[in-house]
C-alpha cells in the first residue's frame, strides 16, 4: 500500500508538515498523511485494496465478483468529510472511526444501494445537498433551492441517510416526491440553543442531519421552534453544514452584530465540519432569499453588505 505523491500539495509535506492541508482542512499535512494511511489500511482489511489519488480521494478496487455485477473496476471514495469528522476527536480514536467508516462503505459495496422506500408517503423527506458533492448526471432533475444547493428526496434509518435521485424507482414523479418530502420534513422537530453576545441572540438549530434542510420549511421553523410569525423585517439565515441551521430574527440595528456572529459561526462550521453546504448568510424577507453580504468574509471578518441589506440597515437606522 502506498500513498501517491503526484499532487504538489502532497509533495509539500516535507517542507511544512504543520500547515493546514488545503484538501483536508482542518488537518495539517502530517495529520492528513496519517489519515490517508489509516483509510488505505482499513479499506484493505475490508477486502477492498485502494490507493490514494493525490486529490482528496481513494481509488478503491472492488473484488472481481462485484465488478461483474456492474459496480465498475474502480470506485472513487472522497476522504474530505472523513477528515472533518475525525478532526473533532483525539488521534488515538482515529483508527476506530476510520474502521467504522470503511466498514459502512464495504457494506454498501457488498449489498448495493439501499432499496427504494417501501412506504414513501411516510418515509420520504426532502434533504438539502451540495450540488458539487453529486455527479451532475444524477441530479439533472433535482430542484435548486439556493445557488449550489439541491433539494432531493431522502430516507433515514438507524442513523443512515439515503438519497433517492430517481423517484420513479418508487412510483413517483419529482413534483410528487417534493410535495410528500416537504410535508414530512415539516413534521420533524428542532433542537434549539442560542449563541449570545450581549443582548443579541442567534438561534442555533441542530440535533439531526436534517437540521439545515429545515430551511426548506422556514415558516414552520419560525412558528413552531422560535415562536415567531411573519417577522416585520425578516430574518438572517445560514445553513453552513447539514446538521446546523442558524437563524436571527431582525428587530433593530443589532442585526449587524448578529450578522458578524453568524458569519463567524458559518465560516468555522463550513470549513471544518462534515457535510458542508453553504458559506453564505442570507437575508430572508417577504420577497424570498437574498445574500446578506456581497462576498464571503475574509479571515478578519471584513465583509460588504449587499444593496438590499444596506437598504434594510438604513430603514432600521431611521427607527432609532
Amino acid at each position: 500500500m502506498t500513498i501517491q505523491h503526484n499532487d504538489p500539495t502532497e509533495r509539500a509535506l516535507s517542507n511544512d508538515p504543520d500547515s493546514r492541508h488545503p484538501l483536508f482542512s482542518p488537518l495539517t499535512f502530517t495529520e492528513a498523511a496519517h489519515l490517508i494511511r489509516l483509510a488505505l489500511t482499513a479499506a484493505a482489511a475490508q477486502g477492498f485494496p485502494a490507493t490514494y489519488d493525490g486529490a482528496g480521494a481513494m481509488v478503491v478496487t472492488p473484488p472481481a465478483e462485484l465488478a461483474l455485477t456492474g459496480s465498475g473496476p474502480e470506485i472513487v471514495v472522497g476522504l474530505t468529510n472523513l477528515a472533518r469528522a475525525v478532526s473533532a476527536h483525539s488521534r488515538h480514536r482515529w483508527p476506530q472511526l476510520v474502521e467504522e467508516h470503511l466498514a459502512h462503505l464495504a457494506s454498501s459495496l457488498l449489498h448495493g444501494p439501499p432499496p427504494p422506500p417501501a412506504d414513501p408517503e411516510r418515509e420520504l423527506f426532502l434533504r438539502l445537498a451540495a450540488a458539487r458533492s453529486l455527479p451532475p448526471e444524477w441530479t439533472a432533475s433535482a430542484p435548486e433551492f439556493l445557488p449550489g444547493l439541491l433539494s432531493v428526496p431522502a430516507t433515514h434509518e438507524n442513523g443512515m441517510v439515503a438519497m433517492h435521485l430517481d423517484p420513479s424507482d418508487f412510483g413517483m414523479t419529482w413534483p410528487e416526491a417534493q410535495r410528500i418530502g416537504l410535508a414530512n420534513l415539516r413534521r420533524l422537530t428542532d433542537t434549539v440553543d442560542y449563541a449570545e453576545y450581549g443582548d443579541v441572540r442567534v438561534a442555533v438549530l441542530s440535533g439531526s442531519s436534517f437540521a439545515a434542510s429545515r430551511a426548506l420549511v422556514l415558516d414552520t421553523v419560525l412558528r413552531e421552534s422560535l415562536h415567531v410569525e411573519n417577522p416585520e423585517y425578516g430574518v438572517l439565515v445560514a445553513l453552513p453544514v447539514r446538521h446546523l441551521l442558524l437563524v436571527h430574527v431582525i428587530q433593530d440595528l443589532s442585526v449587524i452584530t448578529a450578522l458578524s456572529m453568524m458569519l463567524h459561526l458559518t465560516g468555522h462550521a463550513h470549513a471544518e465540519e462534515p457535510g458542508p453546504l453553504s458559506p453564505w448568510v442570507y437575508l430572508v424577507d417577504k420577497d424570498g432569499w437574498h445574500p446578506a453580504t456581497a462576498s464571503e468574509p475574509d479571515e478578519d471578518l471584513h465583509f460588504r453588505l449587499t444593496p438590499r441589506m444596506l437598504a434594510l440597515v438604513d430603514e432600521l437606522r431611521q427607527l432609532e
